[in-house]
């Protein structure tokens, strides 16, 4: 397998899942190397990955065949996949499109993960002492919120994914939240677009081999 892609991640870090299913869909060969978030009180803390990526977070990708490069967040990673490795593309041609595309794969990304990610469902427990079951009614009415306004966003693209016949960017932000919403047992009978898309992508080996259950740091 190649080196020349390094990606940093956590098996059950929605993030980092999304830049696994892009590159799985972008068929480029990585190397990965777990950072778990929890163990040792959370490996992204420690001073060697904080000198990878001082934003102490995960994923981060390394391209060793462009001088090493370093990118950190998740949408900036699927950004330079796409225009260093652009075939297949992960956004649409057309600019209007892609700017749709955009801006409900960063109303996942930026309104409703940012709300329910670990470093927040820790503090609202060990900082707050708030009781799991708020902190899951927390969770659940964020999502529920967001997923909301998805669902209602994808009218769009009428039966279709977000490149017509094949998905891309949109979709593997959207997976993975809808990976988490399960975990957290979040009613998602309202969404059926959202969950006829995620059906169909989780029968794509891509999505098959990016999810958390397949990777080398999964812990049961």
């Amino acid at each position: 397998m190649s080196t020349e892609l390094t990606l940093y991640g956590y098996w059950r870090s929605s993030a980092a899942y999304r830049v696994r299913i892009a590159l799985n869909l972008k068929g480029l060969a990585y190397r990965q190397v777990p950072v778990h978030l929890v163990k040792d009180g959370g490996q992204q803390r420690a001073a060697d990955y904080r000198a990878l990526n001082p934003q102490g977070l995960v994923p981060l990708l390394v391209d060793e065949a462009n001088g090493g490069a370093r990118i950190s967040q998740s949408l900036a990673i699927l950004e330079y996949l796409d225009e260093v490795f652009p075939v297949p593309a992960l956004l649409p041609a057309d600019p209007v499109e892609r700017a749709q595309v955009r801006s409900l794969a960063m109303h996942i990304a930026c309104e409703i993960h940012p709300l329910n990610n670990l470093r927040v469902l820790k503090y609202l427990s060990g900082e707050l002492g708030v009781d799991d079951e708020a902190k899951n009614a927390w969770y659940r009415h964020w999502v529920a919120q967001g997923l909301a306004a998805v669902e209602q966003g994808l009218e769009t693209f009428g039966d279709k994914l977000s490149l017509t016949n094949r998905p891309g960017y949109l979709e593997a932000c959207l997976v993975p939240q809808v990976y988490n919403a399960r975990r957290f047992a979040c009613d998602l009978a309202a969404y059926p677009r959202i969950l006829e898309i995620v059906a169909r992508c989780e029968t794509l080996p891509a999505f098959q081999q990016a999810a958390p259950a397949r990777q080398p740091d999964y812990i049961q």
